[in-house]
């Protein structure tokens, strides 16, 4: 009833604005801010900003598609290509979607310590008015307009779940994919979202830092797959057969497009195109850099050989690392990260992928738990004052990280529980056999 409601008290306010004499607009506009105080002229829009946004909106949403579907089809089986890459095109358009109706609402409006208040649901809270040379704000982000933010933290909403396909691929019904990504959406990353970055929430009031999101989308994305590699137990010959990645150029592409999409997912996080945004981007490089080289020495060391896949999931292991950090630490500080990272989730995705005994398929927990872990925790020790503005505290870190952690775990595995009841998790073992590409999509790579 309540988003029934907002649908019906949107349409009835275009309809209202459409119905006013022009002559009474410059009365309604004083009316209108004393009631609304985040709808501005548009002159109090800075154009640096909102550029700056627009082009990090577009980045972040390419480390999705194609940078994501590129880096996950390429670890698979030639016969589940497509159907990985299809994974994360549905996600793309079903949490976009998702966040019109509910996901901004409850994640962005200012609400109870645990959700956000439904103000916003269809997107009700944005106004544009050419007429009356006005455009709403978030308090988040008051120099450019809402729209604008609004899609910047819809790309960071579609990805988080897109992550966690890596850790059921090959195994995972399309339909169940749909549904439990859904109810994911708006149950777990809506929650964490406004717990970490309004600040009615409470992480936020307890000072957690997490500039871009290593708490909200990786921890969160990482220890949901370590859900669902449980849930939906061993690939087919896991442990008996290799189960060789299909092209490893599809997955140095992906990283790539994942490296320097990640410019826009941490500088545009700053909000604005000024000298943060700058260090964040610079930071970024630095630890993905640092990562990408301890990666590959630590494999080097215990394998005997480097690898392209080690290099590129160093990369991405350091990324996922400096991304609480990177708008509140020096560059120094981001090299030590992304090293540390780099050796930190090199054992996340063997030996402590070993003791968990599960099938993370991609390496979703080893990269993005371990590296959202290593990363979050090191911005408390390391956090500049002179870069962020505030003191990092380890403490209130280890309370985000353990809060993410037991949260997204319990929720996700009951959301599973429920999704297996309803549809079912898993295909078939023909179907699984055949691959995903033929059996749940009809088509197939020559």
């Amino acid at each position: 009833m309540i988003v029934l409601a907002a649908f019906l008290f949107h349409f009835g306010a275009h309809a209202q604005t459409a119905s006013l004499d022009a002559a009474s607009s410059g009365a309604l506009t004083l009316a209108m801010a004393a009631v609304n105080p985040h709808r501005v002229p548009f002159s109090q829009i800075n154009s640096g900003d909102t550029a700056w946004m627009i082009v990090a909106c577009a980045l972040v949403l390419l480390m999705s598609i194609p940078g994501l579907a590129l880096f996950y089809a390429g670890m698979v089986r030639k016969k589940n290509i497509l159907a990985t890459m299809a994974q994360t095109f549905a996600v793309c358009a079903l949490v976009t979607v998702l966040w019109f109706v509910a996901g901004y609402s409850l994640a962005f409006m200012p609400g109870s310590d645990w959700i956000g208040g439904t103000q916003a649901l269809f997107l009700d809270s944005l106004f544009f008015n050419k007429g009356l040379g006005q455009v709403s704000v978030h308090h988040l982000a008051p120099t450019v307009p809402e729209s604008v933010f609004v899609m910047f933290q819809l790309t960071f909403a579609i990805i988080t779940p897109a992550l966690i396909t890596g850790a059921f691929a090959e195994r995972m019904r399309f339909s169940a994919m749909l549904l439990f990504m859904a109810l994911w959406s708006l149950l777990v990353y809506a929650p964490v979202a406004h717990w970490v970055w309004e600040p009615t929430g409470w992480l936020a009031k307890r000072g957690v830092l997490d500039f871009a999101g290593g708490t909200v989308v990786h921890l969160n994305a990482g220890i949901a797959g370590l859900a669902c590699a449980w849930m939906l137990g061993r690939r087919a010959g896991f442990g008996q057969e290799p189960l060789m990645p299909s092209n490893l150029g599809y997955t140095m592409i992906g990283a790539s497009l994942l490296w320097v999409g990640w410019m826009g997912f941490n500088g545009g996080s700053a909000g604005a195109a000024d000298g943060r945004a700058g260090m964040a981007m610079l930071v970024t490089q630095l630890g993905a850099a640092g990562a990408a080289l301890s990666w590959m020495v630590a494999e080097w060391a215990v394998r005997g050989t480097p690898t392209l896949l080690g290099l590129c999931s160093g990369a991405v292991a350091g990324l996922v690392a400096i991304t609480p950090a990177s708008g509140f630490v020096d560059p120094k500080a981001a090299l030590l990260i992304g090293v540390i990272a780099g050796v930190g989730c090199y054992w996340g995705a063997t030996g402590l992928k070993r003791l968990l005994g599960a099938d993370d398929s991609l390496d979703v927990f080893g990269v993005h738990g371990v590296g959202g872990a290593i990363g979050a925790l090191l911005t408390g020790a390391l956090a500049s004052p002179a870069m962020g503005g505030v003191e990092g505290s380890v403490a209130n870190q280890a309370v985000g990280v353990l809060a993410t952690l037991a949260y997204s775990g319990v929720v996700t595995t009951l959301i599973l529980w429920f999704v297996d009841g309803l549809v079912g998790l898993r295909v078939t073992t023909q179907q699984e056999v055949d691959g995903l590409d033929l059996s749940l999509h009809g088509e197939r790579v020559e």
